[in-house]
């Protein structure tokens, strides 16, 4: 048996001259054929080489101030949107910051206006009202569950004009009505108001808004009262 290499790989060519697999030969050879084995180094990183090095180096140094650390993390995500002063505590604390300096640094982003409550709660109206069709109700909500402040929550909602709002409720049931046709008027009465509730108006002003768009359709809505209509669930 002899080792010869045949082609781009080591194979065994045993007595019988037949090129063989790594099994016994089919003809007259009784022994295993053999394959021999190249060394495999492609692909590989040899220990102590160049990412050795690198990695060891990477290990030496020391750990980031925690200062450096809140900064970064702050600056990354205002880069991506504006954030309250909350959310970005709650990113800090996430991230192992201690609080005294969690507090240290949001008091000075605050100082320099990189943090602002109440730009971050009036913008929040004026943007999920105009593109959403978010009442005022709806609107405190988010931005309580944003870590804003009770008194910044109300001045930014009582800023929103009631009449702009209705109006939004008129548009949201105007684009809705058309989908409802075909239903039972009570039916037609209690998913809309729901619609609306949805986006935080209040119940008397969706039954309102409601009944009016129903009745310039036709239909009758003089026994349709909010509280004796059957619940709906919304297909």
């Amino acid at each position: 048996m002899e080792i010869r290499r045949l082609g781009p790989r080591w194979r065994a060519r045993c007595d019988c001259d037949a090129r063989v697999l790594p099994r016994r030969c089919r003809r007259l050879c009784p022994e295993p054929a053999m394959t021999a084995d190249r060394p495999r180094t492609r692909g590989r990183r040899l220990i102590g080489g160049r990412g050795a090095e690198s990695s060891a180096a990477g290990t030496d140094e020391a750990p980031a101030a925690p200062e450096s650390v809140a900064r970064e993390v702050c600056l990354r995500l205002l880069t991506v949107a504006p954030r309250t002063r909350a959310q970005l505590a709650d990113a800090l604390q996430r991230r192992g910051v201690p609080d005294e300096v969690a507090e240290d640094v949001l008091g000075r982003f605050t100082e320099v206006g990189l943090i602002d409550d109440r730009a971050f709660a009036e913008a929040w109206v004026q943007s999920r009202h105009a593109g959403r069709g978010l009442a005022r109700r709806a609107l405190a909500a988010e931005l309580r569950h944003r870590g804003v402040a009770d008194e910044t929550v109300a001045d930014a909602v009582s800023a929103l004009d009631p009449r702009a709002e209705e109006n939004a409720a008129r548009e949201l049931i105007a684009r809705r009505l058309a989908a409802t046709r075909g239903h039972d008027p009570a039916k037609r009465m209690r998913r809309l108001v729901g619609l609306l509730a949805r986006k935080g108006y209040p119940p008397g002003l969706s039954y309102r808004v409601v009944k009016e768009a129903l009745e310039t359709e036709g239909l009758e809505t003089e026994g349709l009262d909010l509280e004796d209509l059957p619940p709906v669930m919304d297909e």
